[in-house]
């Protein structure tokens, strides 16, 4: 059997998870976004009873914050990390039976957009640290465009993964290959478009969710207003064209900030060995995604927490995140 990549709700020994350290990137909602990214550890180590946290810090100064922020029971590590999103600067950990490696992608800044010192390193970094065995592709890979349900089937789409900003010499075949050889994936659910205004070309993890074996949730339109109800309904009907079981969910709606409409998503929801963590941004479907949530996962508690700050820098916690599983 190939090494594979496990579903997120399989058991893991740890996360490791970015903390906003740098004013420059940041700016004013700095201080918030730290409360927000330490209220999300908090939640994953779940008074011990969740995996460990190990909360990746840029500074000593930031490190120190989060010490004052933090649970006792969860980590603080300064390192060289450039921006929090270690969903996409993070290795991937594949397993073969209890054979565990980590494969370290290409990284080049969401297609150019950005260069955080650190950001091509800090996935290394970590797995070396961690005792892992490190495996370098050959192509650029992000985390957060692609969901796994263990068992072989991925989703992503092709707005981004199709991209001519990340693997310009690789077609549709070349990338399903590589996913086949890196990542254990046999089939691959194409979805169009990701949400408005993502700037990291519509990752996988702000539209669609694998929530069990060949079950997938997606969002339905808010409203009337809602800027992706036409991405949400494209996604329906090609997940349930290609055979997956579909649940839905209300998505979060037009939510502005600086008076832009900007991707706020409930499915940038991580799951934990205790709990399940969901960005909520104080609208009328807070609740709703947190019950719906629950609904899917009985055995593990659903926690909303604001994650309005942490959107400003570009993504929310399941891009903060990379898990290590057993």
């Amino acid at each position: 059997m190939p090494f594979r990549m496990p579903a997120e709700w399989a058991p893991h020994e740890s996360v490791w998870i970015g903390f906003p350290s740098s004013p420059d990137a940041w700016g004013e909602p700095l201080h918030r976004a730290q409360q927000q990214i330490a209220a999300f550890a908090n939640a994953v180590h779940a008074s011990g009873r969740g995996e460990h946290v190990y909360l990746i810090a840029g500074s000593a100064e930031a490190a120190a914050i989060a010490e004052g922020l933090v649970d006792s029971g969860v980590h603080v590590e300064q390192r060289h990390i450039g921006d929090v999103w270690l969903r996409d600067t993070g290795c991937i950990i594949v397993k073969d039976g209890n054979l565990r490696i980590a494969r370290d992608f290409g990284f080049n800044g969401w297609g150019d957009r950005f260069d955080y010192p650190g950001d091509k390193s800090i996935g290394q970094d970590l797995a070396i640290a961690a005792g892992f065995d490190v495996k370098k592709a050959d192509w650029i890979l992000e985390g957060g465009s692609i969901d796994v349900d263990g068992e072989g089937l991925a989703a992503t789409t092709v707005d981004c993964l199709l991209n001519p900003n990340r693997n310009p010499s690789l077609n549709k075949e070349a990338i399903e290959a590589r996913l086949r050889d890196d990542l254990g994936i046999e089939r691959l659910l194409w979805l169009g478009d990701g949400l408005a205004n993502d700037h990291t070309d519509g990752h996988i993890d702000n539209l669609a969710r694998f929530v069990g074996v060949n079950h997938i949730l997606i969002p339905q339109s808010a409203g009337s207003d809602d800027p992706n109800a036409a991405v949400f309904e494209d996604a329906r009907k090609r997940a349930e064209a290609f055979g997956c079981r579909v649940s839905l969910m209300p998505s979060v709606g037009r939510f502005l900030q600086d008076g832009e409409a900007v991707p706020a998503s409930y499915m940038n929801f991580y799951i934990g060995n205790a709990a399940i963590v969901v960005p909520i941004y104080g609208v009328q479907n807070d609740d709703v995604a947190i019950a719906t949530l629950a609904s899917l996962f009985p055995d593990r508690q659903v926690i909303g927490v604001m994650a309005d700050a942490v959107l400003t820098g570009g993504g929310s916690f399941h891009c903060s995140s990379q898990q290590v599983p057993t």
